[in-house]
Formats: C-alpha cells, sequence, structure tokens
C-alpha cells in the first residue's frame, strides 16, 4: 500500500470514512459540523460508492430530531446508518440515543464539539455538548487533530459493530473541524480489513424484517425493568478491549499508533496533566520542550472517554506520579468538579495510588489554549497548595481562579515558517490561503497547518488566516502570535488593527496599498513606520486593486496576495508556484 498524502479539514477527513462505511446518512445542517453533510452529499449526487459499491443515500431530514430519528429507523432496518451534528442539533438527539444505546444497535456518529447556548449562544467550540449526552450509553471517543479525527472515525465504526455499543466520535469544533492539516490518508485495504464483513452480515440479520419476526420496543413494569438495564454490563465491560484491539491492528496496517489512553512526557514524571481533544496536542508540545528541559512532567490523552476504563487509564499513569491536573473543557455549573476530573477521581479512589488531583476548566468557547497555559498548570502543581479548582485563559476578576500565566513562553520550532494574512470577509483571501497551504502541503515535502478566524457574520469584517509550515509534524493547535510573514489585503486595516504585534524581528511585511510605491511609506501611521524600523521588517508594497483590474478580475485581489506571498517566501521556484495556483 503506497501512501497518500494530501490536505484537508477534520470535516472532510471524517467525512471520506463515513461515507465508505454506511449506507444511509442523515444529515441537518449545524455549525460547525456542515462540511461533513455537504461533502457526502455532493459525492452522493456524483455517483461515488460506498466500500460495498453502493451510492449511500443521503436524506436531508427537518431537524436533528428527524435526523436520529431516521438513523434509528435505518439501524433497526440493518442498515449501515451515521450522522453529523453538534450542539443544539446533539440535544435534540437524546430521546434516540437512549433508544439506539438501550436497543445495542452499533453506528458512529460524528460530532464537531461545540459550546451550548448557555448566557449566550456561541457557534464555537468546547466539550459543552457531548458532555451533556456521556449518560446516554453511547461509547465516546476524542480525537485531537485532523489525522486523529480520519483514523478513529475508522476505528469507531469498525469497534462498533463488534461492541454493539453506539460510538459517538467527536472532535473539537472549529479548532479541529476546520483546521486544514497535511494527513495519510487511509487505504481501502485497512478499511475492508477493519469492516468485519461477518459482523455487518450479523447487524443486518438483526433487522426487523417479516421473515425473522421479532419483538422491540416493549414497555416494562417493575417487575423486569431494572434487569433490562443491568444485562447490557458486559458489552460495555468489553468495549475498552475491544477498542484497544481495533487501534492495535489499525497500527499494524498503517503504522500510526493509539491507545485509549496515551501517555506522553517523562517516564518518570512527578507532574501530568490529563485532558482531551485538541488541547492534547497543545499539551504534548510543552510537555516535549519541558522534558527537554529536564522537567519530569508527563501528558495522558483520553481518547476513549466513555466507557471509562480506570484499569486503562491506572496502566498509562506513571508510578512516580505526584500530582495530576485534569482539564475539562466544559463547565457543569453547580457541580463538585468537572466530568472528566471526577472519573479521574474515582479512578484514583479505587486504586491504592496516592496521587494529588487538581481539576481546571479551558477553551470554552474555542478561547486560546496555548503552550504557555499549559506550562502555567504544570508550576501550579508544583506549588505546595496548589489552586483545587482553576480556570486558566481568562482573567477570573469575580472568583479569582484564573491561573497566571507568561505570555512570551514559546515552544516552536524555529524551523516551523508562520505566517499571518489579514483580509476582508468574501474578498477570498481565506479561500487563496487554503489553496496556499494546500500547494505547500502537496506539491513539497513540508508539513502544513491552516487555521482561519473570521466573524460569525463573515462578509465585510476582518478574517485573519493562520498558516504554519516545516520539516515536522505540526501540534500547534493554536493561533500564530509570532510570525515570519505577515500580509494586509486591505489598506485601511493598518489603522484599525496592530497586525504588527506578532511581527518577529526581520520578517517579512506585505501590504496591498492604494499608493504609488514611493508614497506608500509616508500613508503609513507614525507608529506603524516605528515597529517596522524597530523590528528591522523588510517590507514590500503593490496595488493589487490595478493588478486586478489590467487583468480582468474585478476587485479579487486574492490570487495576487497569493502570488506575492509565494514569491516572497521561496517556498517553491516561481514558476512551479505559478503553476499550481493556476492549477
Amino acid at each position: 500500500m503506497a501512501d497518500v498524502t494530501a490536505m484537508m479539514d477534520g470535516n472532510e477527513a471524517v467525512a471520506h470514512v463515513a461515507y465508505k462505511v454506511n449506507g444511509v446518512i442523515a444529515i441537518y445542517p449545524i455549525t460547525p459540523s456542515s462540511p461533513m453533510a455537504e461533502h457526502c452529499d455532493a459525492w452522493s449526487s456524483a455517483g461515488k460508492k460506498n466500500l460495498w459499491g453502493v451510492i449511500p443515500n443521503i436524506a436531508e431530514m427537518q431537524s436533528e430530531a428527524g435526523a436520529a430519528a431516521a438513523v434509528h429507523g435505518a439501524l433497526q432496518a440493518g442498515s449501515l446508518s451515521t450522522t453529523f451534528t453538534a450542539s443544539q442539533g446533539l440535544m435534540l438527539m437524546i430521546p434516540n440515543m437512549y433508544k439506539i444505546a438501550g436497543e445495542l444497535s452499533p453506528t458512529c456518529w460524528h460530532v464537531t464539539a461545540r459550546s451550548l447556548a448557555t448566557q449566550a449562544l456561541s457557534i464555537y467550540g468546547d466539550h459543552q455538548d457531548v458532555m451533556a449526552v456521556r449518560q446516554a450509553g453511547f461509547a465516546m471517543l476524542a480525537s485531537n487533530s485532523v489525522q486523529e479525527a480520519h483514523d478513529l472515525a475508522l476505528i469507531g465504526s469498525a469497534a462498533t459493530l463488534k461492541a454493539r455499543v453506539p460510538f459517538l466520535h467527536f472532535f473539537d469544533g472549529f479548532r479541529t473541524s476546520h483546521e486544514v492539516q497535511k494527513l495519510t490518508m487511509i487505504d481501502d485495504e485497512v478499511v475492508r480489513a477493519l469492516i468485519d464483513d461477518d459482523l455487518v452480515v450479523a447487524h443486518r440479520l438483526r433487522g426487523m424484517s417479516p421473515d425473522r419476526p421479532t419483538i422491540r420496543g416493549t414497555s416494562q413494569n417493575p417487575d423486569v425493568y431494572f434487569q433490562g438495564r443491568e444485562s447490557v454490563n458486559p458489552y460495555y465491560d468489553a468495549c475498552p478491549q475491544i477498542v484497544q484491539e481495533y487501534m492495535d491492528q489499525f497500527a499494524a496496517m498503517t503504522g500510526r499508533s493509539y491507545r485509549i489512553f496515551d501517555y506522553v512526557g517523562a517516564p518518570d514524571a512527578d507532574r501530568v496533566i490529563v485532558l482531551m481533544g485538541s488541547g492534547g496536542e497543545v499539551v504534548h508540545e510543552a510537555v516535549e520542550y519541558l522534558v527537554a528541559k529536564g522537567e519530569k512532567v508527563g501528558l495522558i490523552k483520553v481518547r476513549l472517554y466513555r466507557p471509562f476504563s480506570v484499569d486503562y487509564f491506572l496502566n498509562a499513569l506513571p508510578a512516580t506520579v505526584k500530582r495530576i491536573a485534569v482539564l475539562d473543557r466544559t463547565k457543569e455549573a453547580g457541580s463538585a468538579g468537572e466530568p472528566l476530573y471526577l472519573d479521574v477521581v474515582n479512578a484514583l479512589a479505587e486504586s491504592d495510588r496516592g496521587a494529588k488531583i487538581i481539576g481546571g476548566r479551558y477553551g470554552l468557547s474555542s478561547k486560546e489554549f496555548t503552550p504557555a497555559m499549559a506550562k502555567a498548570v504544570f508550576d501550579e502543581l508544583a506549588k505546595d497548595q496548589p489552586k483545587k479548582q482553576f480556570t486558566v485563559g481568562i482573567q477570573d476578576d469575580v472568583t479569582n481562579l484564573s491561573l497566571e500565566y507568561d505570555e512570551t513562553f514559546n515552544t516552536e520550532s524555529p524551523n516551523v515558517v508562520r505566517a499571518l494574512f489579514y483580509g476582508l470577509g468574501s474578498d477570498g483571501t481565506v479561500g487563496a490561503n487554503k489553496n496556499s497551504i494546500k500547494i505547500i502541503g502537496e506539491d513539497t515535502p513540508n508539513y502544513a497547518q491552516g487555521y482561519f478566524v473570521y466573524d460569525a457574520k463573515k462578509a465585510g469584517v476582518m478574517t485573519v488566516s493562520h498558516l504554519r509550515f516545516g520539516p515536522q509534524p505540526i501540534r500547534s493547535s493554536y493561533l500564530v502570535d509570532k510570525a515570519d510573514f505577515i500580509a494586509c489585503h486591505v489598506w485601511s486595516f493598518i489603522e484599525r488593527a496592530d497586525m504588527l504585534s506578532a511581527a518577529i524581528p526581520g520578517a517579512t511585511f506585505l501590504i496591498n496599498a492604494p499608493y504609488p510605491a514611493d508614497e506608500v511609506w509616508d500613508k503609513m501611521p507614525r507608529d506603524v513606520q516605528q515597529r517596522i524600523i524597530d523590528l528591522g521588517l523588510k517590507l514590500y508594497a503593490i496595488n493589487a486593486y490595478d493588478v486586478a483590474k489590467d487583468t480582468g478580475m474585478g476587485g479579487r485581489i486574492n490570487t495576487i496576495m497569493q502570488t506575492c506571498f509565494f514569491y516572497l517566501s521561496n517556498i517553491l521556484p516561481q514558476n512551479e508556484a505559478i503553476a499550481a495556483i493556476k492549477n
């Protein structure tokens, strides 16, 4: 099998797998999960076939509740079925989730984990939605990156067939769902090996049919209901081992190894952070940096959150650990602690391990979480009396729970090139930068990452594209704050935004200026001029509007600015870069 690499975001990476292994996909769009449904709908319309040579049936319902009910019905008929959702949409699916789990119907749903509407609505990412359904009986599988989302989508889809427990595979909304990364695609041979045809046939034979009469969906009284609920215990007890077996089988075929609890760090660590989701990549980067400096720190990435295996967790935890900080990306008002924290407390209580445990919240509604914040948590653990409950990443002047952190702390490799592009919503800047990162990832040996920040209103507001590329895999699931290259596509932004705050000494600054080159400097605000001088920036200007007009492109300056970026960065020979852009 030849590895095929591609540049894509988490939504597309998951959709590729979900489309291959399902026959019925019920959809209802909700941000940020909608692209998964859109990809599957487009592929179905184009006649693309799944693993069994069949075009999946894509059904758009009138609500998320309808989508969940359609999946429930399809499963009862013996079909392989899935759906995609997030946030309030997932809440509408809860009644059907209880039924699907209670009836031991195998399915793997894919959720772009997102905030719930509380004091306000937010379309951005955290774990409030998935934590609100942890009691429904679905196994819960967490992915940390685009590659993991691609891989675990398959592992979850395979494991559910054997376990009979339905799976909810989740990954962080926007941070993973919309982040563009270089990944290795799963070969169809691997998919065929993991999706056991005998288990598929067994599922089909359980489908309701007049040829095989069965009774389901009964009403039960006190004499038997309790016993029925307890009868599922063996399935949940067996689930962690089944997931690990499929992870091991996947590793043997692809070389990409996963554990349901993965430990990273010093083998003799005395301080450990436990968390799941994209924050795991951030802490991983911080741990590697700190261990190289001699710190005895580590990280446990939680991949299988439900059923929570105490034995697997304790086996992953180094025997030397004295302090543990559990980070939850959710807020459960009124609870003695957040969900993952309480699970870890319980795991330690059931063992003879004597580690001290503290719990914290981070990253709600896509709030930035950086290696500096991870270091602050490790520093808190080192104190004689660390805070038992804390927040990190905000300034809490109400209950004073927040940790202070050093914003200058930086763990990024000097080999990584970091670029920022400021554009106007709907001017094509984001699209051009997605093309740029795709060109870099697919036409050079570099690893690459693209993340795009824009207001929820999108059109007519400032967009900021964050691009990274370099020779090693990139774990930096946070915004670029130290940039080698900064481009301003709209002149007025230099007076509205401090876009040079992230510039490092000697960086390149490219600006689209509506003036002749010899007038650009004098038109700049004085503080911007001073910053350019102080940092020794290399300043380049182009009137991209004139070029666009002269070349018949109207106001679409994005391709012109993209060409300038490739010319100045010299990532590819000029002719190759232009050919790739044209393509």
